[in-house]
């Protein structure tokens, strides 16, 4: 079997939903457009479909150089470059990251239809968040995701666990960044490094899943069936893993349909 890119997607705001794309600049802190952008409380927290499945039903489309963000038939928008040039230091986890708002336009539009005080921020530059593997104790510049730029997910991963659920899931649920056509369940796992056009990324480590992935990202209604599924045979630790993390160790764009070389 060929492994090739069967989708590419991004998040432009962190906890919304994705865009899937035919091609995608791979940067060493992620894709371009990729998770610049999160919501904040009134504390300074980001705000998350851990919290509030909700986000999943916000919609976000590039159009020229603007964000449209759809909600129930509602949009707002704001330009990729928009900030109102006040400087928020917040985190995600435990990373400390330097963040700048956006609108109070858009403030006040998010927060009206979430039902909770939110600020729209944006990462101040590609070197305002930085990210420590405690294992290698190396450290990545990084967008607001999680942890790491990229998270790489086999088709074959998602067969073998819809084979066990009384109803499978489609791959959104895992919100990945690239799907990789697979025969063997989780082999993305074990790959040390993938190279794909001229991009190389490193695996750097499973991804252990929240209850994100019981969130259905059409409707935001819970189920908990495919994590508990998962953690009768993915469970390692206190962690139910299921994708594998990955950083652009030399950038480039990719595309769908391209060949990904296994190393």
């Amino acid at each position: 079997m060929i492994n090739r890119i069967t989708a590419l997607y991004i998040y432009p705001i962190k906890g919304m939903g994705g865009i899937s794309m035919p091609t995608s600049n791979a940067g060493s802190i992620g894709f371009d457009l990729d998770r610049r952008w999160m919501l904040i409380d009134d504390l300074g927290s980001f705000v998350s479909q851990r919290t509030h499945p909700q986000l999943a039903l916000f919609i976000p489309s590039l159009v020229d150089d603007h964000i449209v963000i759809n909600y129930c038939d509602e949009e707002i928008r704001f330009r990729f470059n928009e900030i109102l040039l006040v400087e928020i230091n917040t985190k995600v986890w435990d990373d400390a990251a330097v963040t700048v708002e956006v609108s109070k336009k858009v403030n006040t539009w998010l927060s009206d239809r979430l039902k909770k005080e939110v600020r729209l921020v944006k990462l101040a530059s590609d070197t305002s968040r930085s990210h420590r593997n405690s294992r290698t104790m190396d450290t990545y510049d990084v967008t607001l995701a999680d942890a790491y730029p990229y998270l790489i997910i086999g088709t074959a991963s998602l067969a073998e666990l819809n084979g066990k659920l009384v109803n499978p899931i489609p791959m959104d649920r895992f919100r990945p960044s690239v799907v990789i056509a697979t025969e063997i369940p989780h082999e993305e796992d074990k790959w040390s490094e993938i190279r794909i056009g001229k991009a190389i990324f490193k695996n750097i480590k499973p991804c252990g899943r929240c209850t994100v992935i019981t969130i259905d990202q059409q409707t935001g209604i819970v189920d908990n069936e495919p994590l508990r599924i998962l953690s009768t045979y993915r469970k390692s630790d206190n962690s139910v893993l299921f994708g594998c993390y990955y950083v652009c160790t030399q950038i480039g764009e990719i595309s769908i349909g391209e060949t990904v070389e296994i190393d």
